[in-house]
């Protein structure tokens, strides 16, 4: 296996469980969103607000389809998947994971969203962003993982029965 390209909406989880997952394969772990950050030379929140969401899925883009690794565990934000060419370019190298998770749990995980650097367009609300990414997520995911009702340690476990399964 190349890579484990971890997609899926904020607050499910991705950094968390791609760490520990990183450490039980003994891959590397790379942090999409802190890749852009390096890049820009500024937080994800400072860039969203200097450049608007477009600005920032532009940049994103452009950084997740330069990603080079391999046997990387990489956790992308959870506004990668509006990125075509770094779709294409993350499928090319490996295998995308999508963490699924209930909204409901997310609304309660997500209290402060801005400050996360979370991409909302003007007006636009959790829900309605679960819902236009849900269907994105959904066409790139070579593997789901719901993991509604799991904690961290059955969701890793949950992610290598599915790549296991493949």
């Amino acid at each position: 296996m190349k890579n484990i390209i971890l997609i899926g909406m904020p607050g499910v989880g991705k950094s968390t469980i791609g760490v520990i997952l990183a450490k039980v394969l003994g891959y590397q772990f790379l942090d999409a969103d802190l890749l852009i950050q390096k890049s820009e030379g500024k937080l994800l929140k400072d860039i969203i607000a200097e450049k608007g969401t477009e600005g920032f899925i532009q940049v994103e883009n452009r950084v997740n389809s330069r990603i080079e690794a391999e046997n990387a565990i990489i956790a992308t934000g959870g506004s990668a998947v509006y990125g075509k060419e770094a779709m294409e370019h993350l499928k090319s190298i490996g295998t995308v994971v999508y963490l699924k998770q209930s909204l409901s749990v997310l609304e309660k995980r997500l209290r402060n969203i801005r400050n996360r650097g979370v991409v909302l367009k003007k007006g636009q609300t959790l829900k309605d962003l679960y819902r236009e990414r849900t269907a994105l997520y959904e066409k790139y995911a070579d593997v789901t993982v719901d993991e509604y009702g799991l904690d961290i340690e059955e969701t890793v476990q949950a992610v290598q029965k599915a790549l296991e399964q493949r």
